[in-house]
């Protein structure tokens, strides 16, 4: 065989980089598609956000200064109006001047009161208090403030840092008291003694319950903190300090002989060991509370059901019609062949963003259209659904349906979803028909809400009460269902009437 030199013809698909750029665009989630279209709009000239009042600005701007002309006139030919007859000024007028020189007795709000803040006051009912700060603070750094507040010695103030640098996110002592002796250099001659008198000023702190080594020192701190005419305080401290894996292991009958009280006294125990917080340092909060902002609506209108995108997630782009006109067919100059780059580009995005817009519509009509049941009655009408029948009513690829439904949320009055909740597997009925697993979860949710506490459904329970609505399902799938639920085991469940 020789190297030679053949000549082919053939077919291959490529990506363009407008294509590349309308799938990139496409599976963004909303925040990200807000970050890429401000990215847009400061790196492009040619991009320009269209205002709803765009088109009637020229005229605004024409009958504000021929207003501003007419007055000017009246105010020359008519001067002794000025006391009486003097028409009301505009509003969007500035129409105050504050003086240069105030009398010493005067407020802000008697000179100027048009200006005052529609920020609510802590003592409003409408006040946040997350809504003015600028950062989370963590466990440990709320911690440390406290400590700073403190009287402390030298030494003890460094045993303080280092028992609070070894507490969790939940409250607790990580390490044991030997391990933070060891911490120390034994040149230091840091006793043991001084280490438990350090702790115990730190469980002082707030909040209440923290640094504690187990839970039931952690119950306990709570408790003494409680005034000392609260009921059932000293059974209680009695039970958290005795008797705390019984009332873990759900086993009344035998804490009630215990404890040497009846059923009515243990209820009222349990009650007030259950207001306290098993995990104190849950609340200082370090993340910053995440928002979902819904791309689709989903709305009743003249009992119709209507889907619409959500106006604010992204804003109506236009190319700037005065820079367009600089572009020159013929020139071959540098700037022009920026300009012309720079609008080939602005168009691109403006066709791939009306592209995203239509393919996210017309999905959501067609989840909405599939599972109008669920939108009537909830998620117990939910049907079986999978990516592949969307693909087929839409005319599109599964892999385009998965990047739509991907990180997009549709806001109903049943609450915020995202796209990929009413996509789920089916389970065969008795009469050869399919249930949705959404619709089971909505179901085993139901069931355990209506159960006798003191008699809790089992996983087999309510897999027969599930058989006798038609619906086949095993106790495992049942207890996969009630775990992703987030709902316990039936001893767990048990309670008290």
């Amino acid at each position: 065989m020789k190297a030679s030199l053949v000549l082919k013809m053939g077919q291959q698909l490529t990506m363009t980089p407008q294509l590349q750029q309308a799938i990139r665009l496409l599976q963004m989630s909303t925040l990200d598609l807000q970050a890429e279209i401000q990215e847009a709009l400061e790196s492009n000239p040619m991009l320009e956000q269209e205002d709803e009042n765009h088109s009637t600005a020229s005229t605004t701007e024409n009958t504000a200064q021929e207003h501003s002309n007419n007055t000017q006139a009246a105010s020359q030919e008519e001067p002794a109006n000025d006391a009486e007859g003097q028409p009301e000024p505009e509003i969007s007028e500035w129409t105050e001047q504050i003086p240069s020189e105030l009398e010493i007795d005067t407020s802000w709000d008697d000179v100027y009161q048009s200006s005052a803040s529609n920020i609510p006051s802590s003592s409003s009912e409408d006040w946040d208090f997350t809504s003015t700060t600028s950062a989370a603070v963590d466990l440990q750094s709320h911690l440390l403030w406290q400590l700073n507040l403190a009287k402390m010695s030298d030494s003890d103030r460094i045993i303080a840092t280092v028992i609070i640098d070894s507490i969790g996110a939940d409250g607790y002592l990580q390490d044991s008291l030997e391990d933070i002796q060891d911490a120390f250099d034994p040149m230091q001659h840091i006793e043991m003694d001084e280490i438990e008198m350090v702790l115990k000023r730190v469980q002082q702190f707030e909040p209440t319950g923290i640094a504690a080594r187990n839970l039931s020192e952690c119950l306990l701190l709570q408790l003494h903190a409680l005034p000392s005419n609260t009921a059932w305080l000293a059974e209680a401290k009695t039970l958290c300090r005795e008797h705390l894996e019984l009332l873990g292991g759900r086993d009344y009958n035998q804490l009630m002989r215990r404890m040497r009280i009846k059923e009515d006294a243990l209820k009222e125990i349990v009650e007030l060991i259950q207001s306290l917080n098993p995990r104190p340092g849950s609340v200082i909060e370090s993340k910053e509370a995440e928002y979902i902002v819904p791309d689709v609506i989903v709305r009743k209108a003249n009992n119709r059901w209507i889907v619409e995108l959500n106006p604010a997630i992204a804003p109506r782009l236009a190319v700037n019609a005065q820079y367009a006109g600089y572009v020159q067919r013929a020139d071959n100059s540098a700037d022009n062949t920026f300009l012309r780059t720079q609008l080939q580009e602005a168009r691109w995005f403006i066709k791939s963003l009306q592209s995203r817009n239509e393919t996210l519509l017309k999905v959501a009509t067609q989840i909405l259209d599939y599972q109008r049941g669920f939108f009537d009655y909830g998620p117990e009408a939910m049907k079986p659904l999978v990516l592949a029948e969307i693909a087929d009513a839409v005319g599109m690829h599964e892999s385009t349906i998965s990047r739509v439904t991907t990180q997009k949320y549709m806001h109903t009055p049943r609450g915020i979803f995202e796209l990929k909740y009413f996509f789920s597997s089916h389970v065969s009925t008795a009469q050869g028909g399919e249930c949705s697993s959404t619709a089971i979860r909505a179901i085993i949710t139901k069931l355990v809400a209506a159960e006798n506490p003191k008699k809790p459904l089992s996983d087999s329970k309510i897999a027969g009460l599930l058989e006798e609505q038609g619906i086949q399902v095993a106790r495992r799938t049942i207890a996969k269902y009630r775990e992703s639920l987030g709902i316990a085991s039936s001893t767990e469940r048990k309670q008290l009437l």
